[in-house]
């Protein structure tokens, strides 16, 4: 079987960890052929090339900015792309027919690539929804529904129904994603629906202690002090002024220290707060290198999770397999739609509370800063519902593709 991959992730090989790789080296594992359209953007100053590797071929292909740079040109990028890896597919794989074209959210502009493809191939066509937007953006104020901005709205509306409607299966991270998806888009037939998780290949690594004080000792963390680590995006939907609000309220907390690692468009933002009022409990780091986090991770106690307060579609952070797969504890601060929290304290792998909940945070971190851990394996979890396995099967079941 032929896989074509969208997506707008940076790869430059299949044997990446993360969880679009994990998944499609599964595919390969199978027997199957994987080919991945990846972008490079212009600010980047590299050439398009074609990246060939066992059983899979990455085309790079040449976009303009839609990271660090103003609203504008990320608009008018995003609106370029789909056109662009059309032009790509056609150059380069003119002669491939593709039985199965697999793409994530974001973004919701593949429309025209994808219905090129089944239309040509007779492929079938499945959507990983991992975002849902516009109504995200909305939701933290990005967007409006009303007014110019408004009219923005309603043509991202408009692609994301679109891409809804030429999706064969709509794979969801979790069940309230999937209620919200059936609720808010009456149109889009229930049956190609389904639950397909975040997942991942897990690399299950274990330190010594010698290890964890070095590791500790190398980023300036202190060794007698739990510390609870978060890694990934800050940017809006983290909801900057409340992690640093709760940093603030801990300050108290002698037996907590905060490690935060991440990039993003208010990473400033929680920057300037460090060196304004230089809090003694948290350290602050840009993004490192995967399998740098990955054993740093490893070497912390407690995972976190921040989503906005104001979201009302429901989130799934990937970040929960990486906290889980170094054998971390959660605790989740998030809005009350995303049913995320409701899967950590079901599975007893940590505790949740509303990111509008200072007190209840600060109550969280104190108990998980003094109780012995009683959790449940996170890693056995994560083993069971969130492998790579886990998706593949899914979509597999779900079209039918190998039969029974």
């Amino acid at each position: 079987m032929n896989i074509l991959f969208l997506s707008l992730g940076r790869y430059w090989s299949v044997n990446e960890h993360e969880i679009y790789t994990d998944l499609l080296r599964e595919f390969i594992k199978n027997g199957d052929k994987v080919y991945i359209l990846s972008p490079i953007e212009r600010r980047e100053h590299k050439k398009a090339e074609v990246i060939e590797e066992k059983n899979s071929q990455i085309i790079k292909v040449k976009i303009g900015n839609i990271q660090k740079t103003n609203i504008l040109e990320k608009g008018i990028s995003t609106l370029l792309v789909e056109y662009q890896f059309l032009a790509a597919l056609k150059r380069h794989w003119k002669d491939v027919r593709f039985d199965l074209v697999l793409y994530p959210t974001p973004p919701i502009t593949f429309v025209k690539v994808v219905r090129y493809i089944k239309k040509r191939d007779q492929a079938t066509a499945y959507l990983m929804l991992k975002d849902i937007f516009p109504q995200n953006a909305v939701d933290i104020g990005i967007l409006r529904k009303k007014g110019i901005l408004g009219v923005i709205y309603r043509y991202f509306r408009r692609k994301e129904k679109k891409l809804y409607q030429i999706s064969d299966r709509i794979g969801c991270m979790s069940q309230a994603n999937a209620a919200y998806i059936i609720r808010n888009n009456p149109d889009i037939d229930p049956c190609k629906v389904e639950i397909c998780p975040n997942a991942i290949e897990p690399r299950f690594l274990s330190i010594s202690s010698e290890e964890k004080i070095r590791l500790r000792e190398t980023y300036g963390l202190p060794t007698d002090q739990k510390i609870f680590i978060y890694g990934g995006n800050l940017g809006k939907p983290q909801g900057i002024n409340f992690i640093i609000e709760c940093i603030k309220k801990c300050r108290e907390i002698k037996e907590a220290y905060f490690m935060i690692v991440g990039s993003g468009t208010e990473f400033q933002k929680l920057e300037q707060f460090v060196k304004s009022e230089r809090p003694q409990n948290i350290k602050l780091l840009s993004s490192i290198p995967r399998d740098e986090f990955e054993r740093l991770t490893a070497a912390c106690d407690i995972g976190l999770i921040f989503l906005d307060h104001r979201f009302t579609i429901p989130n799934f952070p990937s970040r929960l397999l990486s906290y889980m797969q170094a054998g971390l504890p959660v605790l989740a601060a998030t809005d009350v739609n995303t049913d995320i929290g409701k899967v950590i304290e079901q599975e007893n792998i940590g505790y949740w509370c509303e990111s509008a909940d200072l007190d209840t945070f600060q109550s969280l971190v104190q108990k998980l800063a003094h109780e012995e851990n009683g959790f449940a394996d996170p890693r056995k979890v994560l083993q069971e519902k969130y492998s790579v396995q886990v998706a593949f099967r899914t979509i597999m079941e779900g079209l039918s593709i190998y039969g029974d």
